[in-house]
């Protein structure tokens, strides 16, 4: 029996164990299929408050794992594969190990949609990103493409004007699903170029470990061309890591968990944590408050209860 289950092990997941763990609660943290979360993707991470000269993504989320282990929490491999949320404590199996706990933070995170061609996942964290606020600083009076027709692909590359010397927006058909406002200001940014109808075939140059530029096809004309980039950022959306608790937590209809107010879900006991509920910020600082905030809650329940 546990006091607490940390599902994941990225800022929101890691954090949530350091509180915990100073709290006296013995947390046990499952790490699940990526861990380290998103953060483990990342090369330089230059945002995070305390590292004037940046850190390293992986860095980051080992720090905060060691201080968590400092604390007394515990890490196990693994991935939940099945979920009992119906009564309390709840019940947890992990690649066929069953786990007993009073109090769930879920903070499993959100996977990027990438595009998965062979070149663009070697180029993850070397030119190809999910993340123009992580990365974008980085392409300053560079030449980026961003690829995608949502409102995230218009909010992106209007925030990657600021750094880039000129930004393609790649998008595989003529009409956008992006809301009206967020497409206006996107025509009406100079430094855009729209490239409709068209999809990245390629992303080169995988020897030379760096983004130089892609191949592009023509979906109508079926014609490929080669263009010159140093940035490319997908924004095709985010797959929330929610799969084993469809119909027992609250989602919308992504996936994401549905907040009952500050790190509250529908179940009592039950409280989540980072990406896999938060859509908008998506940050390690913002998951790592996340994780602080489940935390605290977790331990204000725990001792009205006399654990």
């Amino acid at each position: 029996m546990q006091n607490v289950v940390i599902i994941g092990s990225g800022c929101a997941g890691n954090t949530a164990a350091v509180y915990t763990a100073r709290a006296g609660l013995k947390p046990l943290v499952i790490k699940g299929h990526e861990a380290g979360g998103q953060l483990s993707i990342t090369t330089e991470v230059e945002n995070f408050p305390g590292f004037p000269e940046g850190i390293l993504g992986p860095d980051l989320v080992e720090n905060i794992k060691k201080q968590a282990e400092r604390f007394g929490a515990t890490y196990l491999d693994g991935a939940v594969i099945e979920a009992d949320l119906s009564k309390r404590p709840f019940r947890l199996n992990v690649e066929g190990e069953w786990i007993e706990t009073r109090v769930l933070i879920v903070a499993s995170g959100a996977k990027a949609r990438w595009l998965d061609l062979p070149s663009e996942q070697q180029l993850i964290g070397h030119g190809v990103s999910s993340c123009a606020t992580c990365d974008g600083f980085f392409y300053r009076d560079k030449q980026i493409m961003v690829v995608g027709g949502g409102d995230s692909a218009m909010e992106e590359a209007n925030f990657l004007t600021r750094f880039g010397r000129n930004v393609a927006l790649v998008h595989r058909r003529d009409s956008f699903r992006a809301s009206k406002i967020m497409l206006d200001r996107v025509k009406a940014n100079p430094k855009i170029e729209l490239v409709l109808n068209s999809a990245v075939e390629e992303v080169f140059d995988v020897e030379k470990h760096i983004v130089t530029g892609v191949r592009l096809k023509n979906l109508v004309t079926g014609e490929s061309t080669i263009r010159e980039v140093d940035g490319l950022f997908v924004a095709i959306g985010h797959i929330p890591n929610t799969q084993v608790f469809k119909g027992q937590l609250d989602l919308d209809p992504d996936g994401y968990i549905v907040s009952h107010g500050g790190a509250r879900t529908n179940i009592h006991g039950v409280f989540h944590a980072g990406d896999v509920q938060d859509r908008v910020y998506r940050q390690a600082i913002t998951a790592a408050g996340a994780g602080c905030m489940a935390a605290i809650e977790t331990e204000r329940l725990l001792e009205a209860e006399g654990h």
